[in-house]
């Protein structure tokens, strides 16, 4: 066994780089599609449509008769989660130099982490605007109150998901989405301090706002942004959710059974798992780091997209 190989398997380097892991997942990634710790790589979840809502069950129980029972049916769905893995090779000429292999194989969960969280965030947010299709228009203009019209999709959100106050609302905006927003008169004009408004000496930032919409939801915005020009020609960097709003149903503890729009299934105990193997040619060990995981839409009822424009 080599050096690097028996640094990787010791508890304090896999402790190592799974906090790195944590860390390092976009909080964008987590928040659009909580994750849930299940312990088989297939398994069964709810999924709720027009024909299959989520009904609150009769708990009371008739004597000598039997209890609800709470199960999945044909109508569900199966989440497979898939193995994702990266690779951060090591050359042995590299081992031989320096006795600091452990802080070699930190820093290399480290760079794993980041590309992984930021690939895992990319895969949620398509999935997301793929499983809303074209979403809504919606024009802010001098005239419309972005407040009013977004308290109106987040109390449909709430009706959607029929689970009442254990389930949260999130509000995902993207950039040029809340540029609009925040600027807006009617936006503005509500942040006063005293009998002064702050809109002329203040910034209405992503924190101020969740106060000003029916249940408080959480806010967020996706600054996630990426390069969609082939190789070799110039940049053309867009951010994957940029005019868009997404308001969704959420519950931060997850469940298979419970009606949030989207979840990330995640094979407990087993992310960013730390090992090593060594090249076929015998110059490179590998430090290896591998997780399985599935994101899945579970009640595109609870959720809805909205398209901004000034005009």
């Amino acid at each position: 066994m080599s050096r690097l190989s028996d640094i990787s398997s010791s508890p304090m380097i896999k402790e190592y780089a799974q906090g790195a892991a944590q860390s390092a997942i976009q909080p964008i990634a987590d928040f659009l599609a909580p994750p849930v710790n299940v312990g088989t790589s297939i398994g069964r979840f709810k999924v709720y449509t027009h024909k299959n809502r989520f009904h609150v069950p009769e708990t009371l129980r008739a004597i000598g008769g039997r209890a609800t029972e709470i199960s999945f049916s044909a109508s569900d769905a199966t989440f497979n989660c898939q193995p994702h893995a990266i690779d951060a090779p090591v050359d042995m000429l590299e081992q031989q130099e320096t006795a600091d292999l452990e802080n070699i194989l930190k820093e290399s969960a480290e760079m794993v982490a980041e590309v992984a969280g930021l690939s895992h965030e990319r895969r949620v947010i398509a999935a997301a605007l793929n499983a809303l299709g074209a979403g809504t228009g919606t024009t802010w203009n001098d005239s419309a109150d972005p407040i009013d019209i977004l308290d109106g999709h987040i109390l449909n959100v709430i009706k959607a998901a029929k689970y009442g106050s254990l389930m949260g609302v999130g509000v995902l905006f993207g950039p040029t989405a809340f540029r609009i927003f925040k600027n807006h008169s009617k936006v503005r004009g509500r942040f006063v301090v005293g009998n002064k408004s702050r809109q002329n000496t203040d910034v209405v930032s992503i924190s101020d706002i969740s106060p000003l919409f029916m249940s408080q939801p959480q806010v967020e915005i996706s600054m996630m942004a990426q390069d969609t020009a082939p190789e070799g020609k110039a940049e053309s960097v867009e951010f994957l959710l940029d005019d868009e709003v997404i308001v969704f149903a959420r519950k931060a503890n997850a469940t298979r059974r419970d009606p949030s729009f989207m979840k990330t299934f995640r094979l407990n105990g087993q992310w960013m798992v730390p090992g090593t193997y060594l090249r076929e040619d015998g110059r490179v060990e590998v430090a290896k780091y591998d997780w399985s995981e599935d994101v899945q839409v579970s009640n595109a009822l609870a959720a809805i997209r909205l398209n901004v424009s000034k005009s």
